[in-house]
């Protein structure tokens, strides 16, 4: 199947920090020219039945996540760092167990970091926060939604420079997988991991050419080259490690709907990077 460049691999709903659903995302991928699109939903694979009903004709859809991390720094304090993985089995004993511990905890933190947010004086309710999260777990996008209705942040960037990043006062911790945990989780699960955005924000200097290659004899399959937050310096740097180390090298958009201002499509991935993904998954792709 020729795909000319129109796969774009990162891309959320609902289900988790969106705000499209999988019918609406679908809507806009085959509107933005895609033909292939990846489902990444944070910790969940619960969208994925009802993407599969809403495929387009001519399209396919990988189904994944992006899995939360984490990676010690140099002085031993963990940092985040979001691992994406394609065409697991989403019914595997390892991430079903570990998603519902992770699940359980970021329903508590999200709570907690309201309560911290409403106790400091910013008008916003957790049953607001609530409406807004829908079915998914309140996650910080959705805190930072409803502090911008309120008007107490010009926008979500501001609220997370502001409020919710992870030295905010009002910050409450999450224990997440560590980075080399989540590789082996998805690869025991037949999938396949590539590290997300991994020259943006706090990952940055973690994910060291050095620390990267130690992942590789662990299950480590790619690298996500292009995406909004790497500059030409970053993507550089990424496509020669990757090169050198034999990674698969993805392009995507990290597309959230109306909770960040990224267009879905504005990166996109290779038809042989494509192809690689599906022949090494143990799922196939959704519709054509």
């Amino acid at each position: 199947m020729t795909l000319g460049l129109t796969a774009d691999l990162h891309t959320h709903t609902a289900y988790s920090d969106g705000t499209d659903s999988p019918a609406q995302l679908l809507a806009a991928a085959a509107a933005a020219g895609l033909t292939t699109v990846g489902l990444t939903d944070h910790d969940t694979a619960a969208g994925w039945d009802e993407t599969a009903a809403h495929v387009p004709a001519g399209m396919r859809v990988l189904p994944g996540a992006e899995f939360s991390t984490k990676h010690p720094a140099p002085d031993g304090a963990l940092v985040s760092v979001h691992l994406l993985g394609y065409l697991f089995d989403r019914h595997d004993s390892g991430i079903v167990g570990e998603w519902d511990r992770v699940r359980d905890e970021r329903r508590g933190r999200g709570a907690r970091i309201v309560a911290n947010l409403v106790a400091a004086g910013y008008p916003i309710t957790l049953e607001r926060v609530r409406e807004i999260s829908g079915p998914s777990s309140i996650s910080r996008p959705h805190i930072a939604r409803a502090l911008m209705e309120a008007g107490a942040v010009g926008s979500i960037g501001e609220a997370f420079d502001d409020l919710l990043h992870d030295h905010s006062p009002y910050y409450a911790a999450l224990r997440s997988t560590s980075l080399r945990e989540g590789i082996g989780l998805i690869v025991d699960a037949g999938g396949v991991p590539v590290i997300a955005h991994p020259r943006a924000r706090a990952a940055a200097p973690v994910l060291t050419a050095q620390v990267i290659e130690s992942l590789v004899p662990h299950g480590l399959a790619g690298l996500e080259v292009r995406h909004p937050d790497h500059d030409a310096a970053a993507r550089a740097e990424l496509a020669d490690i990757a090169t050198n180390l034999g990674l698969l090298q993805t392009g995507s958009s990290d597309y959230h709907g109306d909770n960040k201002e990224l267009r879905l499509g504005q990166e996109r991935t290779p038809d042989d990077v494509v192809e690689a993904i599906i022949d090494r998954g143990a799922v196939a792709p959704f519709g054509a």
